[in-house]
């Protein structure tokens, strides 16, 4: 009776069957998911840029999805403990611990939205002022960063929702919401502002709109399971023992992502100095690169679950198997899609303006970076692996070192050298091919160490 109640809400038996298809039957809708959380930000610049113009495109991405990207993906880290928790937990059917971490992980969704949503509300102009943003975007921009705010604590529930289901190995409904969600915001986009003409004010509310209706489905979907990692309103709250165990496991992810993003700012506030064009060009190639990220996102995201599942359920040669089968899965997927992009980004770019110097300064960057992208996998997996392991704080260390410091180094010794968007730009393969080679050289220390 317990094993069909987990089958029919969407375990998929990832700790049993042949690897290589677990791992895409769990990749596939995750992948489908970023795609659709991918098109709603994408469907903004798109109406943006093309109905409303390129300093309305830039405002929409740009440095306001930098800063934004900075409170989300700081958190997203953080629930990464919460997942590799649950996961661990389930495959060990230690039903009570499950459900007291499914409690704990949405309590300190709800706090943590609110804590981000105040500090995004009121800290938006200064940020946007020290970053350079020019002044004919400013208006834009600080419209557009303060009403997306406002939907931190939905957006955040729904990231923790999410990452719940798919602890347990579910990650079909996630998508659904995120169709759900993706319909609702392209819908309201286009009523907003071509109906309404709300320009950036209508793009910002059908985002947090969306952010809503995702919000809702998830937290209903946990609350009708009958599954031990059912959600009881009443019982939400921050249990110290999991808490704790959470942080200790996220923190380091919620600081790696944090200081990739605070390198990143830098990044951008070099690119804003080189004008309206080129940061158009640049928030252009954002969400065309938005592709491959939320592939990887998805293997990383996949063996996490993978790894943790399997490392609770004591399989340990399913875990390397895994790490394996997924390292080279990952590989032929990046090289297809760098193919795929070089030869397609023309087309890309008019999608987002038909203003050919951006499309043209947005051509050089993708053209330039494209055949990079490989480099980039083995970080993705291994600290994904790694974190699976409950091992977080030597890979964010990693991370730290070869991306972040290295990155911003460049950035303050070089650019001012070499002042042009190249220089910028190339501390992107720099720092992926350092980073990767440190994480092969640690990974293969680690198991061995541990014996797995």
């Amino acid at each position: 009776m317990e094993l069909s109640k987990k089958k029919s809400d969407g375990f998929n038996g990832i700790t049993e069957g042949i690897v290589w298809k677990q791992l895409l039957i769990f990749f596939f809708p995750l992948l489908f998911g970023t795609f659709f959380q991918q098109l709603y930000n994408t469907v903004d610049a798109i109406v943006v840029g093309r109905y409303v113009g390129k300093e309305a495109l830039s405002a929409v991405g740009g440095t306001t999805g930098t800063l934004i990207n900075l409170f989300i993906g700081f958190f997203v880290g953080i629930s990464s403990g919460a997942t590799v928790t649950i996961s661990q937990y389930y495959g060990g059917k230690n039903k009570r611990k499950v459900s007291d971490a499914v409690h704990t992980s949405i309590a300190l969704a709800i706090a943590g939205g609110a804590i981000i949503m105040i500090i995004g509300i009121l800290g938006a102009p200064y940020a946007l002022r020290w970053m350079g943003v020019p002044n004919e975007i400013m208006t834009y921009s600080l419209q557009y960063i303060r009403i997306y705010f406002t939907g931190m604590i939905a957006n955040l529930i729904y990231n923790m929702g999410s990452g719940i289901l798919r602890a347990i190995g579910d990650s079909k409904r996630p998508l659904n919401f995120l169709i759900v969600s993706c319909i609702v915001n392209i819908i309201l986009d286009l009523l907003f502002v071509l109906v309404f003409h709300w320009d950036v004010i209508g793009v910002a509310i059908a985002t947090v709109a969306s952010q809503v209706v995702s919000a809702i489905l998830v937290i209903f979907t946990l609350m009708k399971t009958e599954d031990y990692y059912k959600i009881d309103l009443r019982k939400i709250k921050l249990h110290k023992g999991l808490f704790l165990k959470i942080i200790n496991i996220g923190l380091p992810a919620g600081v790696q992502s944090l200081m990739y993003t605070s390198s990143n700012i830098i990044i951008q506030s070099s690119i804003n100095s080189f004008g309206t064009n080129t940061i158009a060009a640049w928030t252009a190639y954002a969400k065309i690169d938005g592709i491959l990220w939320m592939v990887l996102g998805s293997f990383g995201i996949s063996i996490t679950t993978f790894v943790g599942q399997n490392f609770g359920a004591g399989k340990n040669d399913r875990v390397k198997s895994g790490i394996r089968t997924c390292l080279i899965i990952a590989m032929v997927t990046v090289a297809g899609i760098s193919i795929i992009l070089y030869s397609c980004g023309i087309y890309l770019y008019k999608l987002f303006t038909t203003d050919p110097l951006v499309v043209d300064i947005g051509l050089d960057m993708l053209y330039f970076l494209a055949p990079f992208y490989c480099t980039f996998v083995a970080v993705e997996i291994l600290s994904g692996a790694l974190r699976g392991l409950g091992n977080t704080l030597l890979p964010m260390i990693i991370s730290v070192i070869g991306v972040c410091a290295l990155r911003v180094g460049w950035i303050l010794v070089a650019v001012p050298i070499w002042p042009s968007i190249k220089t910028v730009i190339v501390s992107y393969p720099i720092t992926w091919i350092t980073t990767s080679i440190l994480f092969i050289i640690y990974y293969l220390y680690y198991i061995k160490k541990e014996g797995i």
